[in-house]
């Protein structure tokens, strides 16, 4: 997209390169690969450089190219040796977007940036994903020409800890796939494949569930502690998500599973490809983050998007993408009594549970897809280009 008249520049082919550290799991990166695809469906080119991980197959499948950098993530010298190799790499290819979606490879990829010729200059976008800690290292994500916040909670959070101007920051919210997460296009099969694996076969009790990484940001202990209060109730606790085995927070709450004697009626499953699948076997699914709030809480929207009422932390993203008493409710962070409440009114009516979904799902649908996460950067790119053909035709 090289100048040209307006109708050439917008309808024209864009070039966007991704930055990140890795391609394993979590909410940036799948952003990444969703925006990638959306990018060459529709006629542009996407390249992504990252540390690699199990995430790359399916990126190159759905046509962006990928260049696997092994210690563009790393916080160690290291990084730096890839200050010239992207430096040329900007050169020769061209961009029109530079794209930058975490701290360490932003550092290097901003310097490699900065020190091009201004009219080689590819636009610079950063995107906020959470609450980094606010200090000179994490300000690189300011550097954007355009800030994206993936919340109001976080353009807030921009805004109040860094000298940056509303003007700069541009609010698109995360989104999913609203034809992934439709419970009409999870097939019987599936379902029947995690409940085996899972050794749910023949159980009658409704499972509640909580999916996230299992650290201490997002309350599993908070969520366990919670059960106790509802111990007489018939239900099911299954915690989807990534596990260190040899973590000490893991061993904690492996022991509390075993001294508060819930037996087989709470479990942990582990990392599960398929979440559209596993959130069909619940009836309630919970985000107890307690330490520090979501940035979006993505969990919480795909669970919606499925049809399933959610019960979430009263703090950040969650605010804005769960509708408190009409998709769900918000409960005091890290307060194991009133999540215990709150799970207790829900367990309690079957009729309430099944509105609530209905109406999540008309939510997330209606404010929280790919689509118009992706329609939404795209004209961004295209209006940063408009500006900067506009100024090297003054």
């Amino acid at each position: 997209m090289r100048g040209g008249n307006i109708e050439t520049m917008v309808g024209g082919t864009i070039k966007v390169i991704q930055m990140l550290p890795e391609l394993n799991t979590g909410g940036v990166e799948r952003g990444t690969l969703e925006l990638g695809a959306f990018l060459t469906v529709s006629g542009h080119q996407s390249i992504v450089i990252s540390g690699g991980g199990r995430m790359v197959p399916q990126l190159e499948s759905e046509g962006s190219r990928h260049l696997t950098w092994p210690h563009i993530g790393e916080k160690s010298p290291r990084c730096l040796k890839y200050f010239f190799p992207l430096r040329r790499f900007l050169l020769k290819e061209g961009a029109d977007v530079l794209h930058l979606r975490s701290r360490l490879p932003a550092w290097v990829a901003f310097l490699a940036w900065k020190s091009l010729p201004v009219k080689k200059r590819p636009v610079l976008v950063t995107t906020f994903h959470g609450f980094f800690s606010v200090n000179s290292y994490s300000a690189i994500m300011t550097k954007g020409e355009k800030i994206i916040a993936v919340s109001k909670t976080i353009a807030d959070h921009i805004r109040e800890a860094y000298d940056v101007t509303a003007e700069r920051i541009v609010l698109i919210p995360r989104g999913v796939d609203e034809k992934l997460f439709n419970p009409e296009n999870v097939t019987v099969e599936r379902i029947r494949n995690l409940k085996e694996r899972w050794g749910l076969n023949g159980n009658t009790d409704p499972v509640v569930m909580l999916p996230g990484r299992v650290t201490r940001w997002k309350g599993h202990d908070v969520f366990l502690k919670s059960l106790v209060g509802i111990k007489e109730l018939p239900w099911k606790a299954i915690m989807v998500g990534e596990l260190d085995k040899t973590s000490e927070y893991t061993r904690i709450l492996e022991k509390m599973v075993a001294d508060l004697d819930f037996g087989e009626r709470a479990k942990f499953v582990g990392h599960c490809s398929d979440m559209p699948a596993a959130m069909m076997l619940a009836e309630i699914v919970v985000s107890a983050s307690s330490t520090e709030p979501e940035a979006f809480g993505r969990t919480s929207v795909e669970a919606q998007a499925m049809g399933k009422p959610v019960i979430v932390s009263a703090h950040g993203g969650s605010l804005e993408t769960v509708l408190d008493g009409k998709t769900g409710w918000h409960v005091k962070p890290g307060d194991s009594e009133a999540l215990s409440a709150c799970l207790r009114i829900a367990l309690s009516d079957e009729s309430v549970r099944k509105k609530m979904g209905e109406e999540g799902r008309k939510w997330v649908v209606s404010q929280f897809t790919i689509t118009k996460m992706c329609e939404k950067t795209l004209a961004l790119y295209q209006e940063l280009l408009l500006s900067k053909n506009a100024r090297s035709q003054t």
